[in-house]
């Protein structure tokens, strides 16, 4: 479980398929990390393999491969980094599992005064979790949904801190993120779902 407050931007320096799957070595700043601890890695939860000195190794399987953007991932890209909650940590974000629910496309990025605006193409199954001023996390960072422009269009407001602390002050058009709806959302939509009308289909 994690809090979506990135704690450092590593960077991948190798990148490899291996028997276990895509695997990434990633700089990190830390030094006290373990075999088989999970980091969220732009929102993907991994677990560590092998590790060293301001660096650790993590492995992709073909199911992780599929629903995310990390076959696109290699050497010089810049990922946000969430060792996981422990117990009587301070919850400073929201709860996020680093299941990502889908990825997302950058539609427009726009400066506005103190902040910046993106608007983020979202797949339907997570537009269906989104409410305005609710949660989200994108690239593992937890936002609060500042509009719902449009139908599958979600919109969120980086501020000056996260610009500089995480690398989505370095989104543009057209770059893919990971989307995790909240959680709590996606229970009361599973609670509910017996009691729905059945989806048009045609």
């Amino acid at each position: 479980m994690f809090t979506g407050l990135v704690e450092a931007v590593g960077t991948i320096v190798e990148a490899a398929e291996t028997a276990a799957g895509r695997e990434l070595r990633i700089s990190c700043p830390w030094r006290d990390l373990r075999p088989g601890e999970s980091i969220a890695v732009n929102g993907v939860c991994l677990t560590v393999r092998d590790h060293g000195e301001h660096w650790f190794t993590v492995a992709a399987m073909a199911t992780t491969n599929d629903r995310t953007a990390v076959p696109s991932w290699g050497p010089g890209t810049r990922v946000n980094l969430e060792r996981a909650l422990r117990f009587g940590d301070r919850l400073g974000g929201h709860l996020v599992q680093g299941h990502v629910d889908g990825v997302g496309t950058v539609r427009s990025v726009i400066r506005r005064e103190s902040s910046l605006l993106a608007d983020i193409d979202v797949p339907e199954a997570v537009g269906r979790l989104l409410v305005r001023h609710g949660s989200v996390a994108v690239d593992g960072v937890s936002l609060t949904v500042n509009d719902l422009p449009a139908p599958g269009v979600l919109q969120v407001a980086l501020i000056e801190w996260t610009e500089r602390h995480t690398t989505l002050g370095e989104l543009r058009p057209g770059a893919l993120v990971h989307l995790e709806a909240d959680l709590v959302g996606k229970y009361v939509q599973a609670l509910l779902a017996p009691y729905q009308p059945p989806r048009d289909r045609a």
